[in-house]
């Protein structure tokens, strides 16, 4: 289990994207979102680097490493997982 602070959770939308993401990739068992405080928990053998590698596609990058790209990114994850 691994906790990774994130950037750019405004919403169950983006709560959603993120948990739909992770949860593909291969040894991933749980993925709980806290939108209130931007972490995201995952439980599993997954490979770490790849968990941030996917959230930084999406728009979620770790704490302290956003951009303009990964907030337009993360708007985009947001209205899909509204969906």
């Amino acid at each position: 289990m691994f906790r990774i602070e994130v950037e750019n959770i405004k919403c169950l939308g983006c709560a959603n994207s993120i948990r739909e993401a992770l949860m593909r990739i291969n040894k991933v068992d749980t993925v709980d979102v806290n939108i209130e405080k931007g972490f995201v928990i995952i439980t599993g053998d997954a490979n770490r680097d790849s968990i941030i590698t996917r959230l930084t596609q999406l728009g979620y990058p770790e704490k302290g490493n956003n951009s303009l790209s990964c907030k337009a990114k993360s708007y985009m994850s947001c209205a899909l997982g509204k969906l």
